[in-house]
């Protein structure tokens, strides 16, 4: 009996840890990429947000504009981010690495942990990147603790999206056919969220459609973290709607990630 057969739990976080680093040093080599994918929050916040000087006041957010509109791009970075991390993945079945990776004895879970793991970790450097971006040309003065509990749900967010992109991936083998899913997902969750706006401000027909689309509970939730009112109720149901959403789609990011390399 091995080691390993002793201890699976500290043999797979071995095995996770080894992709998750190999695939964050890779994004070290190149930055370049974690830049481009803050390119167009960047720009929405100096292009749009001063557009939004009367928002504030009409939302509860005080008169403060940037403490309705900056939440919302950070979880916009966690939507996109995990959302097509599933690309790389379709490289690297064109190139031959997970066919490589399936004859190693590392556990499938850990193959997919790790990248998940390395999603996380660089969504939240980006969110961190745009909210100092913000608070240097913006003056934007965001709750501290409010602002540490919105990266933790970027986090949740792209643990759930990022499992069932890279999953899609497998299941599409082409950049076109996953292109396209996502494109025809993303773009209703994203105009009926409330990112760019509150969904306060709609009639009321679409904030009936709003309430449905669960990421505008948490573009909700990470809005009034911002503010620092932890005691509101979008916080806990945004939370917990979330958590629920992330739980059922890494479930089943992981299970057809199992099947399709079994």
């Amino acid at each position: 009996m091995t080691l390993t057969d002793t201890f699976p739990v500290t043999s797979a976080a071995r095995e996770t840890g080894l992709i998750f680093w190999s695939h964050l040093r890779a994004n070290l080599r190149n930055p370049l990429w974690v830049l481009i994918g803050l390119s167009q929050p960047i720009l929405y916040l100096v292009l749009f947000g001063p557009l939004l000087e009367g928002v504030g006041g009409s939302v509860g957010a005080g008169t403060d504009p940037w403490l309705v509109f900056t939440p919302g791009l950070i979880i916009q970075i966690g939507l996109f981010g995990s959302m097509f991390a599933g690309f790389s993945m379709v490289y690297e079945l064109r190139a031959g690495i997970i066919e490589r990776q399936r004859v190693t004895p590392a556990s499938r879970a850990a193959l997919l942990l790790g990248r998940v793991l390395k999603d996380m970790v660089v969504l939240m450097v980006q969110a961190t990147i745009l909210v100092l971006v913000a608070v240097a040309l913006f003056d934007l003065r965001p709750n501290i603790l409010g602002f540490v509990l919105t990266l933790i749900l970027v986090a949740i967010i792209a643990a759930g999206m990022s499992s069932a992109s890279y999953a899609l991936a497998l299941a599409t083998r082409s950049e076109d056919s996953l292109a396209s899913v996502l494109n025809m997902v993303s773009v209703p969750l994203l105009l009926l969220s409330g990112i760019l706006l509150p969904m306060t401000l709609g009639p009321g027909w679409l904030q009936t459609l709003a309430r449905i689309n669960p990421l505008s509970h948490t573009v909700d939730a990470a809005r009034a973290l911002f503010r620092g009112d932890f005691g509101s109720s979008d916080v806990y149901v945004g939370t917990a709607v979330t958590v629920i959403l992330a739980v059922v789609l890494a479930t089943i990011g992981a299970r057809t990630f199992a099947k399709e390399n079994a």
